[in-house]
């Protein structure tokens, strides 16, 4: 497919060279965990499987693990725990490096039995690395193809899944060129718990774009459809009527409304770095 998709906001990242929404790599990432598993912690024999199963299971007094998280891709180390413990003390300033060659990588942080109870739950927007909060913030952004100016936003912020509801952490994506609300969108909004979420709602950000540069905008392929206020003019019409107003009770466009109401709301405040109220609580 002969698109390009730019970033705006973080690392540029590797995709593959038929699926330009599936990121295979990146040169830059995050160490977000730092830690070492031995024989007789709980789990221990089945974090291992994976690494019995591809005929790297070498080491038996155990491993030194880095969990590495980029906006859009994540990797685990698996090396000696000597190898880590060094890393550690030397990672006083956060400037130390590791060599990789040392140990064996493998693509995603690993998941299942054992691993749910040793990795803790961990947002990219990280209040201790300057966050505004914990799971609040940008996470990154591709320029529109096909609508000059226009962005494609991937954000983590605190919402409830339907008005009223329980406050959750929650990481989607937002086209500023049609203003969909991912919350009428089924399944464009996760609930934040890993690196495997922000992975999917950027690959969901980035199939958006695809689908506009192959199906256009506004088409009814398309996942890009701007409304052009339609809506809002059917509310407001209603709205007069019922009170018997002349005046609109909602901004008649959707950027409008979706800088006062949506969340273009949120992300203006996340770029100033403000902490947003909690989205349709």
């Amino acid at each position: 497919m002969s698109i390009t998709i730019t970033n705006t906001y973080g690392a540029p990242h590797n995709v593959s060279e038929t699926n330009p929404a599936h990121v295979t790599s990146c040169d830059y990432y995050r160490l977000p965990l730092v830690g070492t598993i031995a024989p007789g912690n709980p789990g221990y024999e089945d974090m291992v499987e994976m690494l019995r199963d591809n005929g790297h299971n070498t080491r038996p007094e155990g491993y030194g693990l880095i969990f590495l998280e980029s906006e859009e891709f994540s990797a685990t180390y698996f090396g000696s725990i000597e190898q880590i413990e060094q890393y550690k003390r030397e990672n006083v300033d956060g400037k130390a490096t590791f060599d990789a060659s040392q140990g064996v990588l493998y693509a995603q942080w690993p998941h299942g039995k054992g691993w749910d109870d040793f990795i803790p739950r961990v947002f990219w927007n990280q209040a201790q690395r300057g966050a505004i909060a914990d799971g609040v913030g940008l996470v990154t952004a591709f320029a529109h193809t096909e609508i000059p100016g226009a962005e494609v936003i991937v954000f983590e912020f605190e919402g409830t899944w339907s008005p009223g509801g329980k406050s959750e952490q929650l990481v989607t994506y937002h086209c500023t060129g049609c203003h969909m609300d991912t919350f009428h969108d089924c399944g464009h909004v996760h609930e934040n718990t890993g690196p495997d979420s922000r992975r999917w709602a950027a690959r969901q950000a980035r199939q958006h774009i695809i689908s506009a540069h192959r199906h256009g905008v506004g088409d009814t392929n398309s996942a890009c459809r701007p409304n052009n206020g339609e809506m809002l003019r059917v509310v407001n019409a209603v709205a007069r009527e019922m009170w018997g107003t002349t005046g609109n009770a909602l901004p008649e466009t959707d950027d409008a409304y979706c800088a006062t109401k949506g969340p273009c709301s949120i992300i203006r405040e996340l770029r100033a770095g403000v902490r947003p109220p909690v989205y349709r609580a």
